[in-house]
């Protein structure tokens, strides 16, 4: 099973740990794509700030994030898992599984990033501001960017078995399963049931309580009919529409009663 996280927009601190090794980061298919924004950032954030923040759809107030970002080479690094916080990471709790689901976790999550395209949990990265949204000067937009390395490196890592899409739009259209991948891929959304929309908070929250549950229960769903069968099984409300040809994604929606 591959699960398909968005970043968080908040991040924790860098800390004082070893300064990133891009070279020590997973998928080295993307090594090239990564140091291209990577250099673009860091130069943006080292010269003009206002401008920097424009770029970046920074507020004044979060101007000490174009500091960050312009020590992005030299600041510590620390596991992925630990960098990306917010609501969907809260409910996650990755620190606190037990050690078998700690090692389900960092062979079967992966973290789509502006900066760094797609990451596992046990990446080493330092805290940074760069969304999937923002247009580079010299790159673009960020999403066009990423489209083609994705797209070469990523059915590898999907291999033959489920993946498991809870990333956000602007985080999803930077690569769309394609073909026989598509047809073994799962999105969801989490909708209230009273209501059946949609809301921020607890669609995050949820989230991350499925993947909890599933990291924690060591079940192995190999398609997303076997993903509907545990999820219910694990107590969710799940209602799925299988793809009407083939090359499309099912379609989750999990149903809560109660926002939080």
């Amino acid at each position: 099973m591959l699960v398909l996280l968005p970043p968080s927009e908040g991040k924790a601190a860098s800390g004082r740990g070893a300064p990133l090794k891009p070279e020590s980061l997973s998928l080295p298919g993307l090594a090239a794509a990564r140091a291209a924004v990577l250099d673009e950032l860091v130069e943006l954030c080292a010269g003009d700030e206002v401008k920097a923040r424009e770029v970046l759809g920074l507020s004044e107030g979060l101007r000490g994030e174009v500091a960050k970002n312009a020590g992005l080479r030299t600041a510590g690094a620390r596991p992925a898992g630990e960098i990306y916080t917010g609501v969907l990471y809260d409910a996650l709790g990755l620190a606190s599984l037990d050690p078998a689901a700690k090692r389900r976790a960092a062979r079967s999550l992966l973290v789509f990033s502006g900066l760094w395209g797609a990451l596992r949990v046990t990446d080493r990265i330092p805290s940074y501001r760069c969304s999937m949204g923002v247009r580079l000067p010299g790159l673009g937009a960020l999403g066009a960017h990423w489209r083609a390395p994705l797209a070469d490196v990523l059915p590898a890592v999907a291999g033959d078995g489920l993946v498991l899409d809870l990333r956000s739009a602007a985080y999803a259209a930077a690569w769309k399963p394609q073909g026989e991948v598509a047809g073994r891929t799962a999105t969801v959304r989490v909708l209230h049931a009273p209501t059946r929309k949609v809301v921020s908070h607890f669609n995050k929250a949820t989230k991350g309580r499925i993947v909890r549950s599933l990291l924690s229960s060591g079940v192995a769903p190999e398609d997303p009919g076997e993903l509907v069968t545990a999820l219910r099984d694990l107590g969710y409300v799940v209602e799925a529409q299988a793809p009407a040809r083939a090359g499309r994604a099912w379609s989750l929606d999990v149903l809560v009663a109660e926002v939080h």
